[in-house]
This record gives structure tokens, sequence and C-alpha cells, in this order.
């Protein structure tokens, strides 16, 4: 009796993994974000920052000049104001000047949801050009 060997099946031998199909996939899912990231467009404010020194002395009469101070409190001129009543004084600021600008003067250290509130309520108001600019002591 001879020893036979067993035989390996014809397709045990040319078994592959064809990863074309793979890589077609990974190519297309690509392109797919690629393009669908270009597409993206992130919402926000647009914010116009002006050094301390490019605010003209004569702001105040071609502009609304409201200042934060280093506590977060809101002066308009010599009054203070609430956060919740800018916009009440805005509108009827506006209503005179209609084509006036609001500039905020922020100090560097007061908080930016300060001058969110301040431009979302601008915004509310009817004005359109809300610059900032920052100073400090």
């Amino acid at each position: 009796m001879s020893a036979r060997m067993p035989r390996r099946r014809a397709s045990e031998e040319d078994t592959e993994i064809d990863l074309a199909p793979l890589l077609d996939v990974v190519f297309i899912m690509l392109i797919f974000f690629i393009v669908t990231a270009s597409f993206v467009r992130e919402t926000g404010i647009e914010v116009a920052r002006t050094p301390p020194a490019a605010v003209p002395a004569d702001a105040a009469e071609r502009a609304f000049v409201l200042t934060v101070a280093r506590d977060n409190q809101i002066w308009l001129g010599e009054r203070r104001v609430d956060v919740r009543s800018v916009r009440a004084y805005l509108e009827r600021l506006h209503a005179t000047r209609p084509q006036a600008a609001l500039v905020v003067r922020a100090h560097e250290e007061s908080d930016t949801e300060v001058f969110a509130a301040i431009a979302d309520q601008a915004r509310e108001a009817g004005v359109g050009d809300v610059a900032i600019a920052t100073w400090r002591d």
C-alpha cells in the first residue's frame, strides 16, 4: 500500500482577498466627505475688531457708543444700562439716526458674552453695523 498524500483542492490554493472593492468604497467615501465639507458653513456673527486708537474722536456723532467696563457693566454715555434694556435704548437711538452704527468699547477683561448679548440686541433693534473696540486701564 502506498501512502497517498492528501490532495489540496484547487480553490484552497488560489484563495486571495480582493481589496479592489474595499479601496473603491473608501475612495468614494473620501470624495463624498471632501465635497460635503466644502459646503459646510459655520454660523456666527462677524466682528469688526478695531484697535483702541482707531476709534475716532467724533465716533459718538456718527455711531452709538456703548462702553463695557471690566466688571461687565454697560454704559451709554454717563448712564448705566442693564443688558436687558439695551435693545430699547438702541431702538430709540436708531429711530433718531437710522444710518448710525454701534461701537462697543469693551474692556479687555470683560466677558465676551456681554458683547454677544449686546450684538444680538442691536440686530433685533435694527442696527446693522456693530463694531468692537477694546481698551485697558
